[in-house]
């Protein structure tokens, strides 16, 4: 177990033990109570004093399946609260077989210097010069570092969205082909990153020195138990390989819920064009491939390969969220052209959703036409360039309104809603507006409870305690480098308990069953503690005033849940 401390003001590398106060956590847990011991919460989010945080989660780096996935922390340069950023690739599960537990970035490097962190198989670091890499998109990059440093390398890396510190900067990972098309899109984490002058992170896939596993025997049992259960599972077993996350775009629209035209619709007029169903089908058509492994030890197969009318690659992988932060947001319904925003986006180094919803606000204040692609595409050129205008989209939807003076925009603390109406799926509102991280598509997400038919998604009944269970397991999931989709077959009692005992067996522990939701409500509690020190106040937990004034067609329903009811969802006195 061990921290690889970078200092960019000195360009020092140092390898320490992992602290007593930290073993035993990672990903999120690791990043969020790292992040509220040892960053001043008033700190300038692209200054010295701010520090990034790479942690694969605790149990990256087995032999668990789909279990690589990465928390990357910082205070947020766009919202301004503590933040935990997550993405897919290869890169957790390399850090895990190396039995490096947290990469730790302080400091920033001389103003214009660039840097790239080189890790190996033996888990020595080292920081090389990178001005040459400066401006280059990310594909790129990531083609040179491979061949440079071997194809058997994971890569972090930034595009220029970085290098210019906008606040929709994503971190862009690479999958196991070695495209850089998984992100940490959330929070504008890719400023931070471009901020300390770090252009990539290239870490050996060929590690062979993981945490020593207490009971090897019972965790390979669990481990067992659990790959058979998602397999087993409706969901992550069928739906996810068929269609992937874009089988949602159907269904949600169903149930009138899917924000389009920058959230003034529930239902996208041509949701057929651009839904699962519509996606397979053209990507069969085409030669793709509708199910694809982009995740290191993923059996789940989510992923896809979209490619244009002739067979070239465009982008992997074409996901929900983003199909309707480029699709439904801007009124697009061209599959070629969502597929295009989302290389770009991925090119360029930017969250999806955040610039899909930055679009959509300048078109609904008349910078341009709702269902305008090739505007769009064009938006995207102008902030790879830094242009003005550019660079106001960039910085995400919140400086696209207070630029055209517009009243629409939603966001919660800053950040981008997702794909899931507030008005049409009231629980889901309740996170975006108490999560620590502001609006977020994973914090809490009610969308199998509202289309499982447990929970009435338009009463603002029962929303309250089922964003905070949903919080905290989320909370807890995020420690474990475990895939969300695959957390779907956690509902079942032998499941979870397959899951606490791996953990014990990792760690030689003895926890019990209430001490996972306790690890996510200690988790959350830290970052609610950092946010407070920041500054921030239950008056933050809140949705923009739209969303409680305008009706949603077709339910035409606002948001209903009381400030008071909200200011009890993390209330964990």
């Amino acid at each position: 177990m061990q921290f690889i401390r970078i200092n960019m003001s000195e360009q020092t590398v140092k390898v320490e033990d992992v602290p007593q106060d930290y073993v035993g956590l990672g990903g999120r847990g690791l990043t969020s109570i790292m992040i509220n011991n040892e960053v001043p919460p008033t700190c300038d989010p692209l200054g010295p004093e701010n520090k990034l945080i790479f942690a694969p989660g605790l149990l990256s780096g087995t032999s668990l399946v789909n279990t690589s996935r990465i928390s990357i922390g910082a205070k947020s340069p766009l919202t301004g609260t503590i933040k935990e950023s997550n993405a897919g690739g290869t890169v957790a599960a390399a850090l895990g077989k190396l039995g490096i537990t947290a990469i730790i970035v302080e400091g920033l490097a001389p103003q214009g210097k660039l840097f790239n962190l080189i890790i190996d198989q033996n888990g020595n670091a080292a920081l090389q010069a990178a001005d040459n890499f400066k401006g280059m998109r990310t594909y790129a990059l990531v083609e040179i570092l491979l061949q440079d440093h071997g194809e058997k390398n994971g890569v972090l890396c930034i595009g220029p969205a970085g290098e210019y510190q906008l606040s929709s900067a994503s971190i862009q990972s690479s999958d196991v082909d070695g495209r850089p098309c998984r992100a940490a899109g959330r929070g504008g984490l890719g400023a931070v990153m471009g901020a300390k002058g770090i252009k990539a992170i290239v870490i050996s896939r060929q590690g062979k020195n993981p945490d020593a596993i207490a009971d090897p025997e019972s965790f390979k049992e669990s481990a067992k138990v659990f790959a058979k259960a998602v397999k087993d599972h409706p969901f992550s077993g069928q739906m996810l390989g068929a269609l992937g996350t874009a089988g949602l775009v159907s269904a949600v629209n169903s149930i009138g819920a899917f924000p389009s035209y920058n959230a003034t619709k529930g239902v996208f007029e041509g949701w057929e064009k651009i839904s699962g169903e519509a996606l397979a089908e053209t990507i069969q058509k085409r030669g793709g491939q509708t199910t694809h492994m982009g995740c290191s030890q993923c059996i789940i197969r989510c992923s896809n390969v979209f490619v244009d009318d002739g067979g070239k690659y465009v982008t992997a992988s074409l996901e929900y969220e983003t199909i309707w932060s480029m699709g439904g947001m801007p009124g697009i319904d061209d599959l070629d052209v969502i597929a295009r925003l989302d290389f770009l986006s991925d090119d360029i180094g930017l969250d999806t959703m955040n610039t899909g919803v930055a679009i959509g606000v300048a078109m609904d204040a008349g910078y341009k036409e709702f269902g305008d692609g090739q505007a769009a595409i064009e938006l995207m050129e102008e902030i790879a360039k830094g242009t003005e205008i550019g660079k106001v989209l960039g910085n995400g939807p919140a400086a696209v309104g207070k630029h055209f003076n517009h009243h629409r925009v939603p966001v919660a603390k800053g950040q981008s809603i997702a794909a899931y109406d507030p008005r049409g799926m009231q629980g889901n509102g309740v996170t975006y507006a108490t999560s620590p991280m502001g609006a977020d598509h994973t914090a809490g997400n009610l969308v199998g409870a509202y289309l499982g038919g447990v929970l009435n998604p338009l009463e603002a009944e029962g929303q309250v305690k089922a964003s905070r269970k949903a919080q905290i397991s989320m909370a807890s999931l995020d420690c474990t480098g475990l895939c969300l989709l695959a957390g779907a077959a956690l509902a079942a009692p032998d499941v979870s308990e397959a899951l606490l005992k791996m953990i014990n067996a990792k760690l030689g522990t003895q926890m019990g069953a209430d001490d996972i939701p306790a690890l996510g409500i200690r988790v959350l509690k830290a970052e609610l503690e950092f946010n407070r020190n920041a500054g921030f106040t239950n008056k933050d937990d809140r949705l923009a005033k739209f969303f409680y004034e305008e009706p949603l067609p077709p339910h035409n329903k606002v948001f209903a849940v009381t400030d008071e009811d909200l200011d009890n969802t993390l209330d964990f006195k």
